[in-house]
């Protein structure tokens, strides 16, 4: 059900053609938002935006590719007017990428790092300037609970996530920009279903405290907590979304 919370705030989500990105786009959208949601795979963004419906638009670009975001988020901002928040789920992710470096090699390594952690730096300096003084400004990264730990190439490249979503809180803070990241746990999405063996499922979700799948729901929920003025004292934070599954004090 509309809630109103983002009437008339413009939003752009990377990643946005699928997945977490697409479900971002509706939940905003519902919400009052414009969803602006910016993918590689421009048939993916535009067929997104189309099934979303007026309050979305669907745009083409490569995160990693630096010129190509700052065009992009200053095109943003001349057609809506600025940009209030701003969602870095773009992201090189599956079970064939969570392998140690030397197993990946350079070059795979080196394209993972271009788009999960030079992806969220190019697309944050992108939006700021458009962000910068706008009343409730904010960016939410995704991580993932693979940085914890932080074994493989995949989970390198989200601990990176983890300490830019830090360093971005203190230097955006002036800017009145606010930063976080969610670091979600296995979330049942339809590439995880077609990619992880069922036993798998079953060791990962024994480990958690809350005994059932995580749910694109629950990311989206924890989403639309930290765009929201709810969590206008929380900035520089990453939130586990995981059911409790290596809980630290």
């Amino acid at each position: 059900m509309a809630d109103g919370r983002f009437d008339g705030k413009v939003a752009v989500i990377t990643g946005g053609g699928r997945g977490f990105g697409k479900a971002f786009g509706h939940a905003l959208a519902r919400r009052g938002a414009r969803a602006v949601l910016l993918d590689l795979d421009a048939a993916a963004a535009h067929a997104a935006a189309d099934e979303i419906g007026a309050g979305a638009e669907g745009i083409a670009g490569d995160v990693a590719d630096e010129a190509a975001m700052h065009k992009i988020m200053a095109g943003v901002a001349a057609r809506h007017g600025g940009i209030d928040l701003l969602i870095n789920n773009a992201g090189i992710h599956s079970a064939e990428a969570n392998e140690f470096i030397g197993a990946l090699g350079t070059a795979r390594v080196r394209r993972m790092f271009d788009v999960n952690v030079w992806g969220v730096i190019h697309c944050t300096l992108g939006a700021r300037p458009f962000m910068a003084g706008r009343e409730g400004a904010a960016i939410v990264n995704i991580a993932s609970m693979a940085a914890y730990g932080a074994q493989k190439a995949y989970g390198v490249t989200k601990l990176a996530v983890r300490g830019l979503t830090a360093s971005f809180a203190h230097e955006l803070a002036g800017d009145g920009i606010r930063v976080n990241a969610i670091a979600p746990g296995l979330i049942l999405t339809d590439t995880i279903r077609a990619e992880l063996p069922q036993a798998v499922v079953d060791r990962v979700t024994a480990m958690q405290i809350i005994p059932r799948a995580g749910e694109e729901r629950d990311i989206v929920e924890a989403m639309l907590w930290l765009a929201s003025p709810g969590a206008a004292f929380v900035t520089g934070e990453t939130i586990r979304v995981s059911g409790g599954a290596t809980l630290q004090v």
